[in-house]
């Protein structure tokens, strides 16, 4: 088979990231010095507080803290360019085996170093409060006393030990073996075998029997797959629900809303806003068939461009760099500078290859190095709005670790998209302003209704279905393929209404989604921080640069207090049940202006 990396330049495709702050490569030396160097700097902490976390005064804690942190971001430099390096190729057998030689690793000194937080918890209320209001625990005390909220669902040391060994050779590796699938995956269009960053790209694509073939190349490529991916999903399910039980969760969420800081009813709010107004999406829908004159839309015309010229127009990379770049620089030079360092600096993997991993991200590293952003440029417009959402990424890491160190640095995943879709928006708005043709700007705001669709009614749309099926799971056992497929299919068309036909081969599309089997729960974290930044970008436009100081420091602050403390010093509630209203209501707004722009250009297809 010929392997079809990328048919069109981009100028992306030398654009690949230096990772020799952390190693020179696979076969470096110091990573074997610094694996027994870790092992000897932690034996050494265990024995000197392993059982003595109770009648630590606060300032001896905190120094324990402190050569924690140390060695925490001695054993993040190894991780961190282990999976880097991975994920650009993740068929090679040598980067797989360096990646799981240290997650082992990693899991052992997990195990080594669980009983402090074991210990801290079992530190008594009084005690511990004493602890937490002494100012010499310095920044560690949000931490400790967030710590204790997981008091109740802790096991035994043995247990958890054993939990964290199990795991390496259990759901750590399912979840590889899931990415090697998803890497290795050939997806065959017009006897063109494509990755799946590719084969997605199609789907956007003006012609609609091209976006047809992608989409039946998708359901071949999954279905040839789906006993593989049937069973990994059932066991990570099913492992999930053991864990949850052994540890009293009572519901298979209440782990990642713990994680996120959040409440139950703050997210059952979020999903009611979202879900409840279901029928914005099926408005837009029925808008963009009439644009495209079709009878009806299917699940292949989703990404379909308008028919307007500008809808199509591809970037290079030096373009998107330039948009993005100028965008930053305008809100704010000291994020300007930052984002010029990832450019500049190598900070970026930007390039098609055969075998690398799809989809985008950010990947804080640990504070003696620097962040690093990952992508897959195609030169399509949704490329640069992704790079300006990954640079958010990078600059919240990169400010954040900067005032916080390890400790405190990495957000919950609700507030991990504060600066990622507050840089999509700056974009939007930018390019916005500057653009005079109507259906220049119609096709712009279509696309970004469908950014924001994706980000908060298609995300809890995927939490509606990953909460089914983990609820089915344990009602029912072991699912098949197809009870899988009726839980996504059902969930999926709430949210379409009529306004797509779902074919039935969609069924098998939640197959392929990496967040489900990395991060259980994830998804609906996407929804709160659009919403969130939509009440975010409202202030910012009212208040101006006066704005700019208050948001640099909401992201310098990271996961130093609860999100809901940190936003209140810029004027947001988290804890009003209508306050995702406001994100709904921007959404809305979005869509008439659409619809006028619509009527301008296009008044005789509009009905």
């Amino acid at each position: 088979m010929s392997e079809q990396v990328v048919e069109q330049r981009t100028g992306a495709e030398d654009v690949i990231w230096d990772l020799s702050i952390l190693y020179s490569g696979v076969d470096d030396p110091k990573i074997n010095q610094d694996v027994q160097s870790i092992t000897e700097r932690v034996d050494a902490w265990v024995a000197q507080y392993r059982g003595r976390i109770a009648q630590l005064s606060a300032a001896e804690l905190a120094q324990a803290l402190r050569e924690y942190e140390a060695f925490l971001d001695a054993l993040g430099r190894l991780t961190s360019f282990a999976a880097l390096t991975f994920y650009t190729d993740t068929t090679n057998p040598q980067y797989g085996a360096l990646l799981q030689k240290l997650t082992e690793f990693s899991a052992e000194i997990e195990q080594k170093t669980l009983f402090m937080e074991l210990e801290w918890n079992q530190v008594p209320d009084e005690a511990a409060q004493k602890v937490l209001d002494d100012p010499a625990i310095g920044k560690y005390r949000h931490m400790l006393e967030a710590e204790r909220r997981y008091k109740p669902y802790q096991l035994s040391e043995v247990e958890e030990q054993l939990l964290v060994e199990k795991n390496v050779t259990g759901k750590n590796a399912w979840a590889r073996f899931f990415t090697q699938l998803a890497g290795a995956a050939r997806f065959e269009v017009d006897g063109r075998q494509l990755n799946q960053s590719q084969v997605i790209a199609l789907l956007y694509e003006a012609d609609r029997d091209l976006r047809r073939k992608a989409a039946d190349a998708i359901t071949t490529a999954l279905r040839q797959r789906q006993m593989e991916l049937t069973y990994i999903f059932n066991v990570l399910v099913a492992d999930k629900a053991a864990e949850d039980r052994r540890r009293g969760y009572p519901s298979w969420i209440t782990q990642r809303n713990l994680a996120n800081k959040t409440t139950d009813e703050v997210v059952d709010a979020l999903i009611t806003a979202v879900t409840s107004n279901y029928e914005l999406v099926a408005r837009h829908y029925r808008l963009k068939r009439q644009l495209l004159q079709l009878d009806e839309l299917t699940d292949y015309d989703r990404y379909a461009p308008l028919p307007i010229d500008a809808a199509e127009r591809s970037y290079s990379w030096s373009e998107a760099r330039e948009i993005v770049q100028a965008a930053y620089d305008a809100f704010s030079p000291r994020l300007g500078g930052i984002v010029r360092r990832f450019f500049e600096e190598n900070w970026v993997h930007a390039a098609l290859l055969p075998n690398k991993r799809g989809g985008a991200f950010a990947h804080p590293t640990v504070p003696s190095a620097h962040p690093y952003i990952f992508l897959n440029f195609t030169g399509k417009a949704r490329d640069v709005k992704t790079l300006a959402h990954e640079l958010g990424h990078g600059v919240h890491m990169y400010l954040s670790m900067e005032a916080q160190g390890y400790i405190g640095a990495y957000t919950p995943l609700t507030t991990a998209e504060m600066a990622s879709v507050f840089g999509e928006m700056m974009v939007f708005d930018d390019l916005m302003k500057k653009e005079p043709d109507p259906a220049a700007r119609l096709a712009m705001v279509a696309d970004k209704i469908e950014d924001m669709f994706g980000t908060v009614f298609r995300q809890v749309s995927m939490n509606r279905f990953e909460d089914r099926l983990h609820n089915t799971r344990r009602a029912e056992g072991e699912l098949p393929t197809e009870r899988i497929n009726a839980l996504w299919m059902e969930t999926q068309r709430a949210m379409f209404g009529d306004s797509v036909r779902l074919r039935d081969d969609y069924g098998l599309w939640w197959s392929y989604i990496p967040h489900f089997i990395n991060t259980p729960g994830y998804v609906y974290a996407y929804a709160f921080g659009e919403l969130l930044v939509l009440a975010l970008y409202k202030l910012y436009q009212q208040r101006g640069e006066a704005f700019v100081p208050q948001y640099l420091d909401v992201l310098a602050a990271g996961d130093s207090d609860y999100p809901d403390r940190i936003l209140a010093r810029v004027g947001v509630d988290l804890t009003d049940p209508a306050f995702w209203n406001q994100g709904i209501e921007t959404i809305r707004e979005l869509i008439e202006q659409e619809e006028a722009l619509a009527r301008e250009v296009f008044p005789e297809r509009v009905r």
